[in-house]
């Protein structure tokens, strides 16, 4: 994956409680605030906060981090689906310049209001500005 590729979007710093018995970035943490920042990704790609993960591939972890480095997570758009939005991801570090991650296919479904997946009507990302939900997302609720 060349760095082309991607769009920095959001960058963290290893703290403390994100470190392994190693004493370095433990993956858990890494694979939560990737999935929190596709959640994102998809939602403003979307328009909709009601999208979930549906599959992730298989994660390489090719370096990691130590407490108090900065890292970078980048996510892009491979694929718009009737219903789903699929990207790929990485991570590095900004202070050594190396990949710590890469992700070739993550795939974020479009739900209705009934849970089930909907057709979400984009073909392409949006630059220009973000698909942002009508709704706050904290007044989602499903129906039955």
């Amino acid at each position: 994956m060349s760095n082309g590729d991607i769009t920095f979007h959001t960058r963290k710093w290893v703290r403390p409680e994100d470190l392994n018995a190693n004493g370095t970035l433990f993956g858990g943490s890494l694979l939560r605030w990737i999935d929190e920042e596709a959640a994102i990704y998809a939602i403003v790609q979307l328009g909709n906060g009601l999208a979930v993960t549906k599959y992730m591939s298989e994660i390489n972890f090719v370096s990691s981090a130590r407490q108090g480095d900065l890292i970078e997570m980048g996510l892009t758009a491979t694929h718009f689906g009737r219903t789903s939005l699929t990207m790929r991801a990485e991570v590095r570090n900004m202070f050594t310049r190396e990949s710590i991650l890469t992700i070739e296919k993550i795939v974020f479904v479009n739900l209705g209001e009934d849970g089930k997946p909907a057709a979400h009507g984009y073909d392409a990302i949006t630059y220009d500005r973000d698909r942002v939900p009508r709704q706050h997302l904290g007044h989602f609720e499903p129906q039955d």
